[in-house]
């Protein structure tokens, strides 16, 4: 066993610092994986907008089989409660993908949970049998197209939790990121030779958050009308300065730069809130201008759809903050990342993908190239930056209110 575990810690020496070319050269290995799996989540993901778009185009050109199989594709009575059946196909079309790219990366979450070193079977499955995989990505996407609506109805109330949770791990995700850095920087081992750039760093994030406030004031709420649109934008400005309040405050004492990136996150939330109001509001202009400009709503597609593989990639491979015994030290055969938690963000972030594509609303039918439009979206993405400044703030305060009230051990 332990000749075993010393040739796969040779295996894959040198590896993990090696470019993307060399882990890809190299052949199956945990480090390409991940690559192949971010790929694969995006596949499905391309997937489930051609059917949103282009799903009843395509069934038609097949001839009479939307006909025939009335039984999964009338539009009066395969949509029970869906006001407009034909736009609604596409949206359970997207549910039908997003099931199926949830089960494939559920039942690895659960083949895989638990995998601690690189000699464990189960490396060898999370890291090869592309073959197998490749079969199991088929059938799965084939599967949910032959269940009842009523299936993919429940699914999609399972979704908006799901999603919840995805968006909640990224929150937590991208929090642990910003203290990680905060605390480097503040440590005393780099305290001395960081302070010049963590000043100049946290200004230039002050100034990019009140230019960002300001714009968002000017595009967004361009009269006395748009009172919803004041409230997001000037609420966030409260965040913000509480933020640095209690970042500064001689108990806490965690400096200016944690508060400065958070600021960055909660205006880019606030951002993405506002642009998620359908148009025609009046306050929405740029939305209305995208509308008008079809290339404009097409490059807006796209990073937004590589924007969710990218954030579900990145959160997928950050396990470590969700560690409830830190590991100081990391053995060679330790596996890079935990395997369990990497499939379980891709499941959820299916769920997430399927909500953004349907508006947070099973029964409301989306434009073409849109995405994340509707007032669910925007109040979902408005209570996600609202809960991200509590959690930050109670990870401030938490250890001056648990250690009774003593001040905090930042320098």
């Amino acid at each position: 066993m332990e000749s075993n575990a010393s040739s796969n810690k040779l295996k894959y020496v040198g590896l993990e610092e090696a470019s993307w070319f060399s882990q890809f050269q190299y052949g199956s290995n945990p480090w390409m994986a991940r690559y192949v799996y971010g790929v694969i989540f995006l596949i499905m993901n391309l997937l489930a907008w051609a059917v949103r778009d282009y799903g009843r185009s395509a069934l038609t050109e097949i001839g009479n089989f939307c006909i025939e199989t009335d039984r999964y594709l009338d539009v009066n009575t395969g949509f029970k409660g869906c006001q407009g059946g034909l736009d609604c196909l596409g949206t359970e079309g997207v549910l039908r993908v997003s099931l199926g790219c949830f089960i494939f990366f559920f039942i690895m979450f659960l083949s895989t949970v638990g995998t601690s070193k690189l000699h464990d079977p189960r490396d060898s499955w999370h890291s090869g049998w592309w073959s197998v995989k490749l079969i199991l990505c088929i059938i799965f996407m084939v599967l949910p197209f032959l269940v009842p609506p009523t299936i993919i109805e429940l699914y999609g109330e399972i979704a908006h939790f799901g999603a919840g949770v995805f968006l909640l791990i990224q929150l937590i995700s991208v929090i642990s990121f910003i203290t990680w850095l905060n605390d480097c920087c503040l440590s005393e081992k780099h305290v001395e030779q960081c302070h010049f750039h963590v000043m100049l760093l946290a200004t230039a994030a002050y100034v990019v958050c009140i230019v960002g406030i300001i714009l968002l004031y000017i595009w967004y709420a361009p009269d006395g009308s748009c009172l919803l649109n004041i409230f997001f934008i000037t609420f966030t400005l409260v965040l913000l300065q509480m933020m640095a309040s209690v970042s500064l405050h001689p108990k806490v004492n965690a400096g200016l730069l944690a508060p400065a990136l958070m600021g960055l996150y909660l205006v880019f939330i606030c951002w993405c809130a506002i642009r998620s109001e359908p148009p025609g509001t009046g306050c929405n202009r740029k939305a209305e201008v995208a509308n008008r400009t079809d290339w404009l709503a097409i490059i807006s597609f796209i990073v937004a759809l590589l924007a969710i593989v990218i954030a579900t990639f990145s959160t997928g491979i950050d396990s470590q903050c969700f560690q409830f015994k830190k590991v100081s030290t990391k053995a060679e055969n330790d596996v890079p990342y935990g395997y369990g938690f990497f499939h379980f963000v891709f499941a959820t972030g299916a769920m997430y993908f399927a909500m953004l594509l349907i508006g947070w609303n099973t029964h409301h039918s989306m434009k073409k190239w849109s995405i994340d439009v509707g007032w669910t979206s925007t109040w979902v993405r408005i209570v996600n930056e609202w809960l991200a400044a509590c959690v930050y703030i109670w990870m401030l305060v938490a250890p001056v209110v648990l250690n009774g009230g003593q001040a905090s051990e930042y320098p």
